[in-house]
């Protein structure tokens, strides 16, 4: 796992724990795939890309590829035909949803002052 973080994220660029954060969580996809996960339990690809209709099918892999390698996400395969793969979120990604709550009623406030009105 270490091996592979470090090749997506240039620690040279890291200069304190909040910017490893977004480094780990950041991008379009990651936020709201752990928010699906940790709202609505464990799910399956198709179930999630349903949740998200605006993900490809390949940046969804990427991404709970990319989630599970930092171990904020756990995969289950099931010994079935046809195979079965289940996503739900480890202690780790469980530990980001209050954060997760609190960016979306921080922005749920500011939509409803700023952008919505």
């Amino acid at each position: 796992m270490a091996a592979e973080l470090k090749e997506r994220i240039n620690l040279k660029e890291i200069n304190c724990e909040k910017e490893l954060t977004l480094a780990v969580i950041g991008g379009k996809w990651k936020l709201i795939i752990l928010w699906h996960l940790g709202l609505e339990g464990t799910k399956r690809f198709g179930e999630l890309r349903k949740m998200i209709p605006s993900i490809t099918q390949k940046m969804l892999t990427n991404q709970l590829r990319e989630l599970e390698e930092d171990r904020l996400v756990s995969r289950q395969v099931y010994a079935e035909v046809p195979p079965r793969v289940e996503y739900s979120l480890t202690e780790y990604g469980r530990s980001l949803m209050p954060i997760l709550q609190l960016m979306y009623r921080w922005g749920k406030d500011y939509g409803e002052e700023f952008v919505w009105k």
